[in-house]
């Protein structure tokens, strides 16, 4: 099969498209036939090797963390699928591999697709479907009447995060470029602040949490954004302890490890009154259920920059890694078997 593999750690040059043997499924396993697969940061940052303390791969390994696509075979326990089902799903993160022709998953990592959804939409939803949810439902805790304040409006989970907490009765402001403004407003953003000229810090105050999606000033700003006592969840700053032990299951060691790198941005949020938390999004099969179920419902909107085909891969992480994609990214692999 084709997959689109890591060979060393560095620039582009570093991952191609290779011939690769198809994988087996294990008992509790699907062998899937992706139909397509979402692009995320985390896949170019891994293959920079950014992510080495968290995750250290054998190379060679097939790129990719989330898909779309038809069971192909299922392990002799997996009771919740059957061949031929269409599916969408978040592969287990110490393997990856979404970016091939076939891919292990996980049974509970996975959900079926409703019918109105096409391969394409669905596999854009999962990690930053997941990562808005999980952050906004299980570390925000977001209800009716909060005010939310999410950085990056426009991006990939941004796009999500506004609908999601809006859908949970939260009045949100972000930020967005001049070109990204109309988007946000349209997924329900009521308070639009242009980084090119304000700073969210000199118009924002008193929130109820904070969704930091851009790190380094930006997630130092929301520390004053917030008011005392209140949560600033960020997925692109310094993970700290508790992300060690509660989303990555890891001891001591990467928990000191965490505790040294991000002790400057506790402090700061420290200074503030604020408690900081830096999540790394789990693969649930639930999860992907609920949000299959509010896209089918129309109540959230999935925003695709652009769709390309899987031999042109290399340009859609490079149109990712340049910043400037408003939403997801996709690939499709039209000439996967129907199965």
């Amino acid at each position: 099969m084709r997959a689109f593999v890591l060979k060393a750690y560095g620039g582009p040059e570093c991952a191609s498209l290779e011939d690769v043997p198809v994988p087996t499924p294990a008992s509790r396993q699907l062998l899937v036939g992706v139909r397509a697969a979402g692009l995320n940061p985390v896949d170019f940052k891994t293959r920079r090797g950014g992510l080495r303390v968290v995750q250290r791969y054998r190379l060679p390994v097939v790129l990719g963390n989330e898909l779309s696509g038809k069971v192909i075979a299922c392990g002799d326990q997996v009771r919740r699928f059957r061949v031929g089902d269409r599916v969408f799903a978040c592969v287990a993160r110490a393997r990856m591999g979404a970016f091939a022709q076939f891919a292990i998953v996980e049974e509970d990592h996975a959900a079926v697709i409703p019918a109105s959804i096409d391969f394409a939409t669905a596999a854009a939803i999962p990690v930053a479907g997941l990562t808005a949810l999980q952050a906004l439902r299980d570390e925000l805790h977001v209800s009716k009447g909060q005010r939310i304040f999410i950085s990056a409006g426009a991006g990939g989970v941004g796009t999500f995060a506004i609908q999601l907490a809006r859908h949970l009765g939260a009045q949100v402001a972000t930020t967005a470029s001049p070109r990204g403004e109309a988007l946000v407003r349209r997924l329900g953003a009521d308070l639009v602040i242009d980084y090119t000229r304000e700073q969210p810090a000199s118009v924002l105050s008193g929130f109820d949490g904070a969704f930091d999606l851009l790190g380094g000033d930006t997630l130092k700003q929301a520390f004053g954004i917030v008011r005392p006592g209140a949560t600033v969840v960020s997925v692109a700053g310094i993970p700290e302890p508790g992300s060690a032990s509660k989303d990555l299951g890891r001891g001591p060691g990467l928990q000191a490890l965490f505790w040294i790198a991000s002790f400057s941005l506790r402090r700061c949020a420290g200074q503030y009154g604020a408690r900081y938390r830096f999540l790394f999004m789990h693969p649930s099969g639930a999860d992907l259920s609920e949000l299959g179920r509010l896209v089918d419902a129309k109540t959230l909107k999935v925003v695709i920059d652009g769709v390309y085909s899987f031999e042109h891969i290399a340009d859609a992480m490079a149109k990712l890694e340049s910043g400037r994609a408003k939403g997801k990214i996709v690939v499709t692999m039209p000439d996967v078997p129907a199965g």
